[in-house]
C-alpha cells in the first residue's frame, strides 16, 4: 500500500536534515547517541503504537459508516461536536490511541469539527491525568481553576475548527 508524500513528509525530513548536520557540526560522535536516544523513545511507545493502531481497525470494522456520520457526520455538526467532546473526554489512553484513531474516524468520514473537539477534549481534560497527577500534585483549587475553563473550550475549538478547516481545504 503506496501512502503519498506530503508537506508533512518533507517537513520532517528537512527537519531531520538540519538537525543531523548541526549534530555532524558539534561532534560527529553524538549522532550515535542521538539514534541510541531515539531507539529507546521507540521501544517505549511502539507497543502503545501497535495498540493504537489494531484498536483504530476494529473501530473501523465495528462501527457502522451509518452510525459514524450520524453522530460525527458534516451533516449534524452541532451533535458530533458534542458527541466528539464527550468521547473525548471519556476515552483512556494517550496519544499513541488517540492520534491512530482520529486519523482513522476522519478517513472512514468524519467531519473535522468533531475530530477537533474529542482530540481537544482528551488532550485538554483527560481525567486519569486530571486525578492521578494533577490534583495530587497542583491540589484540587488549581485543578478546578485549570479544568472548568478547559471543560467549555473543546466544542468552541470544535467549531473554530471546522470553519478553518473548510476554508484550509480549499487551498491544497
Amino acid at each position: 500500500m503506496n501512502r503519498p508524500v506530503d508537506l508533512t513528509f518533507w517537513l520532517l525530513v528537512a527537519a531531520i536534515g538540519l538537525l543531523t548536520a548541526m549534530v555532524l557540526r558539534k561532534d560527529p560522535s553524538l549522532l550515535g547517541v542521538a539514534l541510541q536516544h531515539s531507539s529507546r523513545l521507540f521501544a517505549g511507545v511502539r507497543v502503545e503504537l501497535v495498540l493504537g493502531f489494531v484498536l483504530a481497525g476494529l473501530i473501523d470494522v465495528l462501527v457502522p459508516q451509518a452510525l459514524l456520520m450520524k453522530w460525527l457526520g458534516e451533516q449534524h455538526l452541532a451533535y458530533g461536536i458534542l458527541a466528539g467532546w464527550a468521547i473525548g473526554l471519556l476515552l483512556p489512553g494517550g496519544p499513541s490511541l488517540l492520534f491512530p484513531l482520529a486519523a482513522n474516524l476522519l478517513r472512514q468520514g468524519a467531519a473535522p469539527g468533531p475530530l477537533i473537539a474529542l482530540v481537544t477534549a482528551k488532550i485538554l481534560l483527560s481525567p486519569i491525568r486530571l486525578i492521578s497527577y494533577e490534583a495530587p500534585l497542583l491540589g484540587w483549587p488549581m485543578t478546578f481553576a485549570r479544568f472548568i475553563p478547559s471543560l467549555l473550550l473543546p466544542p468552541v475549538i470544535g467549531v473554530a475548527g471546522q470553519w478553518l478547516f473548510t476554508i484550509l481545504r480549499k487551498y491544497p
